[in-house]
């Protein structure tokens, strides 16, 4: 049986920037039709990432390969076949929408016959109808945002690698971006950085997390943590109370009598209430985590919070 090709693979991949270490040792593979979130503090190496992915930046060690062929030798195949958008899209404040749409898709490689057709759909994908022929300085962010998010597929490109791309943006246009992710997932692989945890769980299939520039986490985004527990207390408590407590991993606070504590495995939710009450810390509440993500996220940022990349 013949094994799909991925669209994106990343293959011990690192960077050094100003003689320093900012991305180490990262393998990832990504198919069509699957949305990846990209999840880690500032600092993380998350953009540095990002830009090698989309075959802006050349890795110092590793490969970046593109439905198997390497980007830092067929560098090319970035403008056609990779759509991306930095944290700041890169607009031409007096140009009209459809004017730098137009300019976009013929620099990705769009025959001059199909440019049209091609600016027209991705102006109905993310509802730009409406602004298509004022100046991009005249727009608000969100709109410009929501431009910036149009000249990474107006091209239709097989790998779509999207940093931020709901900054900005109103509650009611952040839903209907998710929407638009979800919809690219269908038919392309999609790369998602966000800091937005909500976003990560609705729109992606799995989520990859970076700190001081490793891959620490590869999992699916709806189970991407380890046995937790919410827990109330009428006593104001440290995390090294907790620590005290033989069944206990980790505890982070949720706010000043709730926190989330991840237990040791094999460990009975009656016996770990018992322990709590004999502590003598006014157990009120008890359930289950509804914010594995989360967990695993403030975990692993918490895990050594001194050090940074870029």
């Amino acid at each position: 049986m013949t094994t799909a090709v991925p669209i994106l693979a990343l293959d011990q991949v690192g960077r050094r920037l100003a003689g320093r270490e900012v991305v180490r040792a990262v393998s990832l593979e990504l198919a069509r039709g699957e949305v990846l979130g990209l999840l880690g503090v500032n600092g993380a190496g998350k953009t540095t990432t990002l830009r090698m992915m989309a075959g802006v930046l050349a890795p110092t060690s590793g490969s970046v390969r593109l439905a198997g062929a390497d980007l830092h030798e067929q560098p090319e195949l970035a403008r056609r076949r990779i759509g991306y958008l930095p944290e700041t899209p890169p607009l031409h404040a007096e140009l009209t929408a459809l004017e730098f749409l137009g300019f976009c898709a013929r620099l990705h490689g769009v025959a001059r016959a199909a440019v049209r057709g091609a600016v027209d759909r991705v102006l109905e994908r993310c509802e730009l109808g409406d602004v298509r022929r004022r100046p991009l300085g005249a727009l608000s962010k969100g709109y410009r945002q929501r431009v910036g998010v149009a000249q990474a597929i107006v091209h239709e490109p097989e790998l779509i690698v999207l940093d931020e791309p709901a900054s900005g943006l109103d509650p009611v246009q952040a839903l209907k971006l998710r929407e638009l992710v979800r919809g690219l997932g269908r038919e392309h692989a999609v790369v998602l950085s966000t800091h937005v945890l909500p976003d990560v769980a609705a729109c992606c299939d799995r989520v990859a997390i970076l700190h001081r520039g490793e891959l620490r986490h590869v999992g699916a985004a709806q189970a991407a943590g380890t046995s937790a527990l919410c827990v109330g207390v009428s006593k104001a408590l440290h995390s090294e109370d907790w620590r005290r407590l033989p069944m206990v991993d980790a505890a982070e606070p949720i706010d000043a009598m709730q926190w989330r504590v991840r237990l040791a495995p094999g460990t009975a939710v009656d016996a770990f209430a018992a322990a709590v009450v004999g502590a003598g810390f006014g157990l009120t509440a008890l359930g289950g985590d509804r914010l594995p993500l989360e967990s695993t996220f403030l975990a692993i940022a918490a895990s050594d919070a001194r050090g940074v990349a870029a």
